[in-house]
C-alpha cells in the first residue's frame, strides 16, 4: 500500500514477508518518520522479483529498495537513515543544552533553544514524535479544529527546529551521564561523547507490557504496542484487539475502525469512561464495527509463525473466551524510560519518573546532592541545569499541550540557569 505523504525524502519500496518483525520495525519506523514508502508483501510466486531471493525465509529480507535503483539488503534502522542522510555525529565539542527524546516536549524544547540563539543538540535513540507521534489524529491540540495526525505535528516541530539550527542526532542513545562541575557529560551508545551547559530529559515513557507467557515471541508479530498507525491497511477485513482504555487506545480503535471488519477495545475496568476523553468515548460509541469489553484482560496470545488467536478473561466473571486474531495493539500505559538515571544524583520517584522543582523537598529541606544556594527551578532536577519535562517527569499531565508548554518553559529556566554559572 502507498502512503502518499510530502515529504523532503525519497519514496522507498520494502520487500519483505507477512509476519515479519524485522519488516514491521521498518513500516513502524518510516510511517512515523513521514518517509513515503510502499510496502511490497512477498509470496513464494514474488520472492525472486528481489535479486538474489528465491525463497521467502532468505536472509537477504527484507529488502529496501530505493528511488535510484539501489538496494539494501537485511534491512535494519540504522543502516536505512544512514542511506537517508540521517545519521550524524555531534559537530560541537560543547553545546548550551543537550535535549534527550524528541517527543512533544523535546521537539518544543529544541525549537525555542535553537531559536532563542542557544547551542542546541536533539538526540533521538528511535523515530521523532515519541508516543505522540504513533498517534493517528489528535483532536484535542489547541489550533487544529479538525485535529492533526501525531506524526505530521512532530514532522513539523522537527523542520521548524532544524531551521532555527537546531543539531538532530537520529537513532542515538544516552547510556551514561556524568555531571563534572558546571558540564553534563553522556557517553552514547555508539561510543560518541556530548558535553553540554544544560540538559533536558524528554525520554518519555515505554508501553507497558501485558506480561503474557510468549509474549516476546509474537512482537511485530500479530502483536504489536502503540497505535501501529503503519499496520492499519492491513488490517482490512480482519478483526482487530486493542488492549487499553485510554485516549492512546480510543484513537486507535477509531483510526482502525476505517480498515477492520471488526475493531474490539478491552478495558480493565468498567467504564470507558474513566480514562477516556468524552470526545472520544462519544465517536467511539458512535462507530457501527467497534465493540468494547469492559472488565477484560488478554490471558494468552497463541499462534505458530505469527498471532492467531488470544484468550479474554472477564474480571468479574473469570470467564474465559478464545477469539481469532491476527493484530492485537497494546496501549495500556507505560513506565518512564529512566534506568540511566540509576548511575547518577537525580533523584527518581517509587515508579521511576524524574522528581523536579518544589517537589525535591522533603520537610523543607533539599536533597544533600544539591550544591546550589538558590531553589531549583520548577522542571529542575535534584542536579543543577538538568530539566525534566513531558510524561518523564513526576507528576506530570499526560497532554500533548502540556509536553510542548513544559518544553518552552524549560528553556526560559536553561537561561536563567546558564546566566548564573
Amino acid at each position: 500500500m502507498a502512503h502518499n505523504i510530502t515529504t523532503d525524502t525519497p519514496h522507498l519500496r520494502v520487500h519483505g514477508v507477512a509476519g515479519s518483525a524485522k519488516a514491521y520495525e521498518i513500516r513502524d519506523f518510516l510511517s512515523r518518520s513521514v518517509v513515503d514508502y510502499d510496502w511490497i508483501e512477498l509470496d513464494d510466486s514474488s520472492a525472486n522479483t528481489v535479486p538474489g531471493v528465491n525463497t521467502l525465509s532468505d536472509p537477504r529480507l527484507p529488502a529496501c529498495e530505493f528511488p535510484d535503483g539501489s538496494w539494501l539488503f537485511s534491512a535494519n534502522l540504522h543502516d536505512i537513515a544512514d542511506r537517508l542522510g540521517w545519521v550524524s555525529s555531534p559537530k560541537l565539542k560543547e553545546y548550551d543544552v543537550s535535549i534527550y527524546g524528541a517527543g512533544p516536549s523535546g521537539l518544543s524544547a529544541a525549537v525555542y533553544a535553537a531559536s532563542e540563539g542557544l547551542k542546541t543538540v536533539l538526540i533521538e535513540r528511535h523515530a521523532v514524535g515519541g508516543q505522540a507521534g504513533s498517534s493517528s489524529l489528535i483532536e484535542n491540540y489547541m489550533g487544529f479544529p479538525r485535529g492533526i495526525g501525531g506524526r505530521e505535528l512532530a514532522e513539523r516541530a522537527r523542520q521548524q527546529a532544524v531551521r532555527f539550527g537546531a543539531e538532530i542526532l537520529h537513532l542515538k542513545e544516552g547510556v551514561n551521564a556524568n555531571f563534572v562541575g558546571d558540564r553534563i557529560i553522556v557517553d552514547l551508545g555508539d561510543g560518541g561523547r556530548i558535553t553540554a551547559r544544560s540538559n533536558i530529559c524528554a525520554t518519555g515513557i515505554e508501553w507497558r507490557r501485558l506480561d503474557v507467557p510468549d509474549e516476546d515471541r509474537f512482537l511485530g508479530r500479530g502483536l504489536f504496542y502503540g497505535a501501529g498507525f503503519s499496520e492499519a491497511p492491513m488490517c482490512t477485513g480482519e478483526r482487530v484487539f486493542v488492549i487499553g482504555g485510554g485516549n492512546s487506545a480510543g484513537q486507535a480503535a477509531i483510526h482502525f475502525a476505517q480498515y477492520a471488519l471488526e475493531v474490539i477495545m478491552l478495558v480493565r475496568r468498567g467504564d470507558l469512561g474513566e480514562q477516556l476523553s468524552d470526545y472520544l468515548v462519544r465517536k467511539i460509541r458512535a462507530k457501527h464495527n467497534v465493540q468494547v469489553h469492559t472488565n477484560s484482560e488478554v490471558v494468552t496470545v497463541e499462534g505458530g509463525g505469527q498471532v492467531e488467536s488470544i484468550t479474554v478473561r472477564n474480571n468479574l466473571t473469570a470467564e474465559t473466551r478464545v477469539f481469532e486474531t491476527h493484530y492485537v495493539f497494546a496501549c495500556i500505559g507505560g513506565q518512564p524510560n529512566t534506568n540511566w538515571a540509576s548511575h547518577t544524583h537525580i533523584l527518581r520517584d517509587q515508579r521511576g519518573y524524574l522528581v523536579t522543582g518544589n517537589d525535591l523537598l522533603r520537610d523543607g529541606k533539599l536533597p544533600d546532592t544539591w550544591s546550589l544556594s538558590r531553589l531549583p527551578f520548577h522542571l529542575e532536577t535534584s542536579v543543577p541545569g538538568s530539566f525534566a519535562v513531558g510524561d518523564v517527569r513526576h507528576g506530570s499531565i499526560k497532554r500533548v499541550a502540556t509536553a510542548v508548554g513544559e518544553g518552552a518553559m524549560a528553556v526560559a529556566f536553561v537561561h536563567q540557569h546558564l546566566a548564573q554559572t
